[in-house]
């Protein structure tokens, strides 16, 4: 019995060890340049793909109307003239446009996209924005500002998901940091397509031919990604231009969404399910461990809990609110995590706002 547990104390430790050099790691992070001082704002359009009705559709659309900004316009596109947001878009003097049926392989979404790129080309920046987005007034502004640099082919910013709701709102809140973490380190960004500005240079064959007759169509996010990864260009990580999206969940609709952001996250980034799984199964190794070995062997191993703490403090800080169910929505994490990565990866499609997408 006694070798068993040396044995696993040995196995913990190295866990340990391995989570440890992964935080001092993070430490060394690089610091992004301050873009927005710069005098930047060439002629952009807003593309806002719209299907039913969000939380807080007019207060999201007429932020993102409402910009600080110089020559600038917004599209809202629709799948039919009966959607339910159309009103609302109407009533705040959007303009209009009606997307053509489903392009190729292309998602709702990406037809959209491709229909407004079509009636739309006199326009030098282009900007992708969820519909369930609100925004500052110098969103735009930041967003845009890093395309100034010619090497940077796009520039985007996760959301900061504002519980207006129950227990599971905030769980949604926490769950969208590790989108953040991405993000913040410049190996493994990706631009997200809730809040994301281009060139108009990005957009050639290659570029529509991989968003309708690829696997990767179903995703704007890996499309744009790929077209800037392929011209060599850098993505930008715009802290400053981050925008909120008012969330009220329940299990069933959290669990749901929280597993199609990670089947589509696999389908453009396959080693995330291996990296995933090998971190999310070393926290909970190592957070378990730290409770058990310190009960049952000596205090001295709760120091296995400091990587607990340190998600802790840094999940708070993230958060900007004092609750104290963060604590403990923080330790569930890799436990959600490590499931949406299974059960993912085991999806044949996923569904969005009633319509299938095979996952193929």
């Amino acid at each position: 019995m006694n070798v068993l547990l040396t044995l696993y104390i040995a196995f913990a430790t190295l866990v340990f060890l391995f989570l440890l050099s992964l935080d001092v790691m993070s430490f060394r992070r690089r610091t992004e340049p301050d873009y927005t001082m710069r005098s930047f704002e060439p002629k952009a359009l807003v593309i806002v793909p719209c299907r039913g009705r969000d939380l807080t559709l007019r207060k999201n659309l007429g932020s993102i109307k409402n910009q600080k900004y110089g020559a600038y316009g917004v599209v809202a596109v629709v799948d039919a003239k009966d959607d339910e947001s159309v009103s609302t878009i109407k009533d705040l003097g959007i303009d209009l446009l009606v997307s053509e049926k489903l392009i190729g392989m292309a998602s709702g979404k990406m037809s959209a996209i491709l229909c407004a790129l079509k009636r739309h080309r006199d326009y030098a920046i282009y900007v992708v924005a969820d519909s369930d987005i609100e925004v500052d007034r110098l969103w735009l502004k930041r967003l845009v500002a890093p395309l100034s640099d010619k090497k940077i082919g796009i520039s985007t910013m996760f959301p900061y998901f504002n519980p207006v709701g129950g227990f599971w709102s905030k769980v949604k809140l926490v769950w969208g940091f590790v989108g953040e973490s991405l993000l913040e380190s410049p190996s493994s960004r990706f631009g997200w397509g809730g809040s994301l500005a281009f060139r108009k240079s990005l957009i050639d064959k290659w570029f529509i031919n991989l968003a309708t007759r690829s696997r990767y169509a179903l995703s704007d996010d890996i499309c744009i990604t790929k077209a800037a990864k392929r011209k060599r260009l850098v993505i930008a990580y715009t802290k400053l231009s981050q925008p909120k999206v008012n969330s009220d969940e329940d299990f069933g609709r959290f669990f749901e969404w929280s597993n199609r952001q990670t089947a589509l996250t696999l389908l453009g980034y396959r080693r995330n399910l291996y990296s995933g799984l090998v971190y999310y199964s070393s926290e909970i190794v190592v957070l378990l461990s730290g409770v058990f070995l310190s009960l049952v062997a000596s205090p001295i191993f709760i120091i296995f809990l400091a990587h607990s703490m340190r998600s802790i403090v840094k999940t708070y800080v993230r958060a900007k609110r004092p609750d104290p169910s963060i604590a403990l929505i923080t330790l569930m994490m890799p436990f959600v995590y490590l499931q949406n990565l299974l059960i993912a990866n085991s999806m044949s499609e996923i569904r969005w706002r009633g319509r299938s997408y095979p996952l193929k």
